[in-house]
């Protein structure tokens, strides 16, 4: 009898320890915490979260970063920290605590802005090729480059995005290998810096009136212009001279000042228009000149064909600039007679 009790007892206590694991549930997944935590939590965003200890102002990007909400931050691990360090200070050596200085505070503040929109973007729903318009202003694009998804920046760097969608309770995190830096030059100033477009900036100081043309695209913006090289300025001259040794210079003369005017005004629109914005075989209206042009895309090339059937290329595309965007073409196009 004392064996049977004793088998009764294991067998309850069996159907007991049974019954407990039945109830057993794998462990919740940890709720999402906040950008800021999260920055925290992980050891490669530790220059990310000094510098936003460091920029803050009575700790508002802490509180933006900490508190609810919907962003998206673009997070540069602590190498591209110390890449820029390198950048702003000349000392290879350098690292990213050495920018965290008094005199760079408002910078620094700046560009982490440059790296926070207001809405949450997964990476599924990034708009490729198109302007994206972060909190503190100006914009970059995102395109997949190699089959990577990689950051053009106002200055036209570029920052590989390493890593998606990590999940935050006010948002979404992408980390990224480069950081990011806005716009610092008009498209009068960045035209002046990009060899080969001397011809350009010379036509618009020689074809303002009172400095109109250059005042005008080194304003607020934005625009969008389409920039001959100075071999394509050579090809004009020869074309209105006639002369097979004629150079852009040949033709910023008095008497064709109207002429240059026109054909200058004639390649800027009044807004910035990326290459993903461009809907071929459409008119497109000139800002100033009030006159149009069509642009055609195919697999081989994408051209301009202006108002007396001259074929132009597009070279290069989505120069980005603090007031609009450039794109390169290899000849001057001209508007219809």
């Amino acid at each position: 009898m004392k064996k049977f009790l004793g088998y009764i007892a294991a067998a309850a206590t069996f159907s007991l320890l049974a019954a407990c694991g039945s109830d057993d549930h794998p462990p919740e997944p940890p709720k999402p915490v906040s950008i800021l935590a999260t920055a925290q939590a992980t050891p490669d965003l530790s220059s990310l979260v000094a510098a936003v200890q460091f920029a803050s102002d009575n700790n508002d990007l802490v509180n933006l970063l900490g508190a609810a909400g919907t962003l998206t931050v673009f997070a540069p691990t602590n190498a591209a920290f110390d890449k820029l360090a390198v950048t702003l200070t000349g000392n290879k050596n350098a690292k990213a605590a050495d920018i965290l200085v008094p005199d760079n505070k408002a910078l620094v503040k700046a560009v982490l802005q440059y790296h926070v929109l207001t809405s949450v973007v997964k990476a599924a729903d990034i708009p490729l090729g198109k302007a994206i318009s972060p909190a503190a202003g100006g914009i970059f694009k995102i395109e997949l480059e190699n089959s990577r998804p990689t950051i053009t920046d106002g200055r036209n760097r570029k920052s590989i995005i390493t890593k998606t969608d990590i999940l935050a309770s006010n948002g979404v995190v992408h980390l990224i290998d480069t950081v990011l830096l806005p716009a610092d030059k008009t498209i009068v100033a960045t035209a002046g810096a990009l060899a080969g477009f001397t011809s350009l900036s010379d036509a618009l100081k020689f074809a303002s009136n009172d400095g109109d043309l250059v005042a005008l695209l080194s304003g607020t913006g934005p625009f969008t212009v389409f920039a001959p090289t100075n071999a394509a300025f050579d090809a004009l001259a020869k074309e209105l001279t006639g002369s097979s040794t004629a150079t852009a210079k040949d033709i910023l003369v008095p008497d064709k000042k109207a002429l240059v005017r026109s054909v200058l005004q004639y390649h800027v629109l009044a807004a910035r228009v990326l290459k993903a914005d461009i809907v071929p075989n459409t008119a497109i209206n000139t800002a100033l000149a009030g006159k149009s042009f069509t642009i055609q895309a195919s697999a081989a090339a994408v051209t301009i064909t202006d108002g007396r059937n001259r074929i132009a290329n597009i070279v290069d595309t989505d120069v980005l600039t603090s007031n609009g965007v450039i794109h390169v073409i290899d000849k001057v196009i001209l508007p219809a007679l």
